[in-house]
């Protein structure tokens, strides 16, 4: 039997993946608000050099104002965003990242707490970067060409 203490503590995850197979990921202790998904973008804008397109879903956080905002400026013309159509997550090729990093990256890991939980997915996302083929089969798996 394993006794753990019922705590609020949080992590959250935010990435994207390239179609030649680069993975971006970023965590925090607390969930992701608008704020947090335009600072996600800056950094795709500042790391991936010409236009960018970003295929999410449609969750009410990806819709709000300060996005639209965030869009609206200059530092975001190489920006465009389209959304997955509702209930689509096979179509969406960052679900296989998400995927192989629960089902076979952190597969059978039992963590102490909330930091060691962050420590090993940092491991997991640097194990899972280096494999670019397996990153460019989640485009394949997804049915978008590469």
């Amino acid at each position: 039997m394993l006794r753990v203490k019922l705590t609020r503590d949080h992590l959250s995850a935010i990435g994207g993946i390239t179609p030649e197979g680069r993975l971006f990921m970023q965590t925090q202790d607390h969930a992701y608000n608008a704020q947090d998904v335009v600072r996600f973008l800056r950094l795709l804008l500042r790391k991936i050099s010409g236009n960018l397109l970003v295929i999410w879903d449609g969750a009410p956080i990806h819709r709000s104002q300060v996005i639209k905002d965030f869009l609206k400026r200059k530092t975001a013309k190489r920006l465009h965003l389209e959304r997955l159509p509702g209930y689509a997550p096979e179509l969406n090729p960052q679900e296989g990242v998400w995927n192989l990093l629960k089902r076979r990256e952190l597969k059978n890991i039992c963590c102490r707490d909330v930091p060691h939980v962050a420590e090993e997915l940092r491991h997991a996302k640097e194990r899972l970067r280096h494999r670019r083929a397996v990153l460019k089969q989640c485009f394949a798996h997804a049915g978008c060409p590469v």
